[in-house]
């Protein structure tokens, strides 16, 4: 849908294709041609930056080739399902300083993608650093510090902003509103480049007392204003779920496209990007479906979204 002054797109994030359609020429195929999307958000279990500088040059180019073929913009990249990971919140000094070296090497493999921004969960604690005070805020502030580096480094690259997103436990920070303006406000005060934040509609501490954070609608009047991309899936009343948007789902979802978009109109940043995010479980009948699924969800989408 689109005004005067907001739009809103409809893309994809990788993490569909895992290990499931791993060459560029067949994801890239399903996203430009089966799907006739046109953005992504990369996720590096396709592209680990840990792999060796060759190997990097070698898919780089596979990528981009499948890419053009397609007519397939990579606009963000992101950590994924192989990549959650405690990294910068990790409780030893050392692995610490080698994820912000990993993370300068996703900088270098998104610029090289034509991305704009790169993305994460902001860390994972340890359960011994959770239970700790004085440790939590150690290694909270700690990864701060592994994201201001970061975004130094991203500027000088070109990137426009960071991403971080809100999870659903305290260990992966962000799990309630107020906890996730707190810190938001803490990592982009002194951070060379902005850094703002991905939401998920399916995220929110359930444990939590107050309803506000386990409901969409709350999250995004709350802080739309400063997430570009937002993921979707849908999530059952009843609890929460990576599901597609097919009819089995969403006759008990409780995400609405219109409402989605509606609040998006009047919260959300002047152009907001609705990401697919959906896991597939490695079962049948599941693993045959993951394309139909996906076309459902797309044209389910489709007559809210303008681009």
């Amino acid at each position: 849908m689109r005004n005067a002054e907001k739009t809103i797109r409809l893309g994809i994030n990788t993490g569909f294709a895992l290990n499931r359609f791993p060459e560029a020429e067949v994801w890239a195929k399903i996203v430009g041609e089966d799907l006739g999307l046109r953005t992504v958000q990369f996720t590096a279990d396709l592209l680990n930056a840990s792999l060796p500088d060759d190997i990097i040059s070698y898919e780089l180019a596979k990528i981009k080739e499948a890419c053009k073929k397609y007519n397939v913009n990579i606009e963000h990249t992101f950590t994924s399902a192989f990549t959650r990971v405690n990294h910068l919140a990790n409780p030893d000094e050392i692995l610490r300083q080698y994820w912000v070296k990993w993370f300068k090497k996703f900088v270098d493999i998104s610029v090289e993608l034509g991305a704009v921004s790169l993305g994460s969960h902001f860390g994972i604690l340890s359960v011994t650093d959770l239970e700790n005070k004085d440790r939590r805020e150690f290694i909270t502030q700690a990864a701060i510090d592994g994201w201001h580096e970061i975004a130094k480094y991203a500027k000088e690259k070109g990137l426009k902003y960071l991403t971080w997103e809100p999870m659903s436990i305290p260990r992966e920070f962000g799990e309630t509103i107020e906890k996730t303006k707190e810190l938001h406000a803490r990592v982009n005060q002194g951070s060379p480049l902005p850094i703002k934040l991905c939401l998920d509609v399916d995220h929110g501490d359930v444990s939590s007392t107050n309803p506000d954070d386990t409901n969409p609608h709350k999250w995004l009047e709350a802080l739309a204003y400063d997430s570009p991309i937002i993921h979707i899936k849908q999530s059952l009343k009843s609890k929460s779920g990576h599901h597609p948007f097919i009819e089995e789902y969403n006759k008990d979802g409780k995400i609405v496209p219109q409402e989605i978009v509606d609040l998006i109109q009047k919260y959300g940043t002047k152009d907001t990007l609705l990401l697919f995010e959906f896991s597939f479980r490695e079962r049948e009948p599941f693993e045959s479906l993951v394309l139909k699924h996906l076309k459902e969800s797309v044209e389910y989408w489709r007559p809210y979204i303008s681009a």
